[in-house]
C-alpha cells in the first residue's frame, strides 16, 4: 500500500447523519475532501477516489454530509505551497429521524 506523496490532515468524523453541516477553518488555501470510508481508503492507497469539496480559497467553508454513514475529512496541500493549519467542527447536526404515529381510527356513531 502506498501513501500519498504529500502531507495531509485527517479528521475522522465518525458516524454522521445526512444533512449534518461541518465547518472547516483554514489558515491558507488548501484542498478539502469529504469522503466516505471506502473513498478514504482509496485516497490513502493513492487510487482514484470521489469526494465532496475541492480547493478552498476562503475560510471558513461549510460542507453538508450527503448521506448517513461514517465520514472522513482530509485537508491537504497537493498543488499548493506551504502548509495550512485547519480545524473542523460540526455546526448543525441533523436531527434524528422521527417516528410518526399512525393516525388513529375513530369509530364515530357507534
Amino acid at each position: 500500500m502506498s501513501k500519498p506523496a504529500f502531507r495531509y490532515s485527517h479528521y475522522d468524523l465518525k458516524e454522521q447523519r445526512a444533512g449534518t453541516v461541518i465547518e472547516i477553518t483554514l489558515s491558507a488555501i488548501a484542498n478539502v475532501r469529504l469522503m466516505n470510508g471506502s473513498n478514504f481508503e482509496r485516497f490513502t492507497e493513492t487510487l482514484k477516489h470521489q469526494f465532496l469539496g475541492g480547493v478552498a480559497k476562503k475560510s471558513p467553508i461549510r460542507l453538508t454530509i450527503p448521506e448517513s454513514g461514517h465520514w472522513h475529512l482530509v485537508v491537504d496541500m497537493e498543488g499548493h505551497n506551504g502548509q495550512a493549519e485547519s480545524s473542523v467542527k460540526i455546526v448543525d447536526a441533523a436531527p434524528a429521524p422521527r417516528m410518526q404515529k399512525a393516525p388513529q381510527e375513530t369509530s364515530a356513531g357507534r
